[in-house]
């Protein structure tokens, strides 16, 4: 049956494959993972049957095998979706489920199953609320003679339990905050199933950030034009609270202070904002991006932020804004770019004020922090149009690293980000980012941008020297700590007393070093901008790939390295649009030409004149 599994899979693969010919898509199997999140959860009669029906779920499963650990020779085979029954005696068991993805890849997990018909005794029961969601409070049991437990909240009109196989954590989220009277059933085989009530809980609600936002990466000081942030020097004489006439909805201010980082708190927010000083405008022209931080609470419940530039405030000023979406009780890190503003017609030499209007109107609370006009270095754009990035990535002893399309750019507009993936090899399993020429550590203080799937992920860096092993040279080791999970956050690597007399020509990266990882979802991040010199961002050296009249340019993993030994290539398509269809590449300053040229040349365009039918041919590196 195994074998009948894994051809189908195949089929299904080379299916796809097969399909890119005529609908023109690009299949990339090296992203693709074993299952991960693979958990099973046991439902048990109360009758003194010892009837247990096993549902396992995994993230990316199409199948199960459940080895039901009581001596059944042959493993129950499961589609996703599905569960199964069966009759134990009184016992423990070690129950197995393996989940199989589409290519065959598995993700295996063991749990133990006390079958008894006698009642749950000795219980251990943690009720507490959740450090970071509010109004969540998560329990926990531990009892003999138990397979699972069921969760009544107490809250008004809530009659469905939450249920959670013992030892394990049920997570209950409230609508509304108070106290309630918490009842907890925990049962075994047994007929007789044992209670525990919780009296008097006070569900708690979180209406301010448990922690600060994000760290804002250093710059150079002709790089960003701050507002507030405590990374920059601010524009002189800023009043962050100007009084525009909105106080008939509620509105208010304050100024929030979390363990020594000052915040801004907006109260009912409407119509409200920041002013530079009377007289001051700032100009943002030569600017790319404007940078905020939000955090609102789920019970704020503003959904979404609309942003205002307004140009020579005064009798006669100009303004336009831009909507953003906010994740509800963490820190959003929203990037606009200026052109989102100049499109609209608004000219933003003479920038004066930043107005915030919520959705809805006059409701909820926000925080805002790290307010900053900001451009990428001058010295990480380059001229060379070879869709390579002139670093090298390597793995050893079970990392690896690669660079993949942006999964998440809420908080981060890169279109490329570096993944890293730590599997079941050694505790100090790595990656390494080779220059071909050694790391600039003039600025030792090195900022990264990284998305954890958990808080408290440890991230280790060290530089090294090109000497082979083990007569390789490195720096200490720097460990920084996520604070934030699924979102991008920005960690400071402080390699103060670095050597400048070595060649440093290697950054050395390990995740949660001394821990073996399993090259699951939770031992995956995403790195982006690092602040060393050159910049690294992952980002293909050109600045804008575009087409016209039916062309289509993009940037693709090179299909035949025969050759052309490069990772990149531009790949060109004719569409059935007009006979002189084509592509651009714009780079961020003049191509260099021959003495004879007049004028900088920003473009260049290439009319491609084959016929549709060639469609799946990709063209060499330009």
């Amino acid at each position: 049956m195994k074998s009948i599994k894994n051809i189908l899979s195949l089929l299904v693969i080379v299916t796809t494959l097969w399909s890119c010919a005529d609908d023109e898509k690009n299949v990339n199997l090296n992203n693709v993972q074993a299952p991960s999140a693979l958990a099973m959860a046991f439902d048990v009669t109360q009758d003194n049957t010892g009837l247990v029906t096993i549902t396992p779920t995994a993230e990316g499963a199409v199948s199960f095998d459940i080895a039901l650990g009581d001596g059944t020779t042959e493993a129950v085979e499961l589609e996703n979706g599905q569960n199964t029954s069966h009759t134990y005696a009184e016992g423990t068991y070690t129950v197995t489920a393996t989940a199989y993805g589409i290519t065959g890849l598995s993700t295996s997990l063991s749990q133990e199953l006390v079958v008894s018909f006698q009642a749950p005794e000795n219980l251990q029961v943690t009720v507490e609320n959740d450090a970071a969601v509010s109004k969540q409070v998560n329990v926990t049991v531990t009892a003999d003679f138990a397979i699972t437990f069921d969760v009544y909240s107490g809250e008004t009109g809530v009659t469905t339990p939450v249920t959670a196989n013992i030892g394990e954590t049920a997570i209950v989220q409230y609508t509304d905050a108070g106290i309630y009277d918490i009842t907890i059933e925990v049962k075994g085989a047994a007929i007789q199933t044992t209670t525990y009530i919780e009296e008097d809980f006070e569900v708690t609600e979180i209406l301010a950030p448990i922690a600060s936002a994000p760290t804002p990466p250093a710059r150079q000081p002709e790089d960003v034009i701050s507002i507030f942030s405590s990374a920059y020097t601010d524009v002189a004489g800023t009043n962050y609270f100007p009084d525009w006439g909105q106080g008939g909805q509620g509105s208010s201010w304050a100024m929030f202070d979390l363990a020594g980082d000052e915040m801004l708190q907006y109260i009912n927010l409407s119509y409200q904002g920041i002013a530079l000083a009377d007289g001051t405008t700032v100009d943002v022209s030569n600017m790319e991006y404007l940078h905020l931080d939000v955090w609102t609470s789920d019970d704020g419940d503003v959904s979404n932020l609309q942003t205002f530039l307004v140009n020579n405030p005064g009798p006669n000023f100009t303004e336009q804004q831009v909507t953003s979406s906010l994740t509800a009780g963490q820190w959003t890190s929203i990037e606009i770019p200026i052109s989102d503003y100049t499109d609209q017609g608004l000219t933003v030499s003479q920038v004066g004020q930043l107005k915030l209007v919520g959705d809805p109107w006059a409701a909820g609370t926000i925080f805002v922090d790290n307010v900053y006009f900001y451009k990428q270095p001058s010295n990480s754009t380059a001229q060379v149009i070879n869709f390579e990035s002139g670093y090298t990535l390597s793995s050893f002893d079970g990392g690896d690293i690669s660079v993949i399309a942006n999964p998440d750019t809420n908080g981060n507009s890169s279109g490329n980000v570096a993944q890293l993936v730590k599997g079941a090899g050694q505790p100090w399993a790595g990656s390494k980012i080779t220059l071909d020429n050694p790391f600039d550590i003039s600025n030792p203080v090195v900022t990264v941008k990284v998305w954890s799937p958990r808080v408290g992920l440890n991230l280790l860096m060290k530089f090294e020297d090109d000497v082979p092993w083990p007569n390789v040279t490195g720096s200490a080791e720097i460990t920084a700590t996520t604070t934030v999970a699924n979102q991008w956050e920005t960690l400071t690597f402080d390699h103060s007393g670095i050597s400048s007399s070595i060649d440093w020509y290697n950054m050395v990266l390990i995740m949660d070093n001394g821990t073996q990882g399993d090259g699951s979802a939770n031992y995956t991040i995403y790195l982006d901008d690092f602040t060393t010199s050159p910049a690294l961002n992952f980002e293909p050296q050109y600045s804008e790939l575009s087409s016209f009249d039916g062309g289509d340019i993009s940037v693709i993993a090179n299909p035949d390295t025969n050759g052309n030994s490069s990772g990149n290539v531009a790949q060109m398509v004719k569409g059935a649009g007009q006979p002189w269809a084509g592509s651009k590449i714009t780079v961020p300053a003049p191509f260099s030409v021959t003495s004879t040229s007049t004028r900088p040349i920003y473009m260049i365009e290439r009319l491609l004149a084959y016929h549709r039918n060639l469609h799946c041919l990709q063209f060499l590196q330009l």
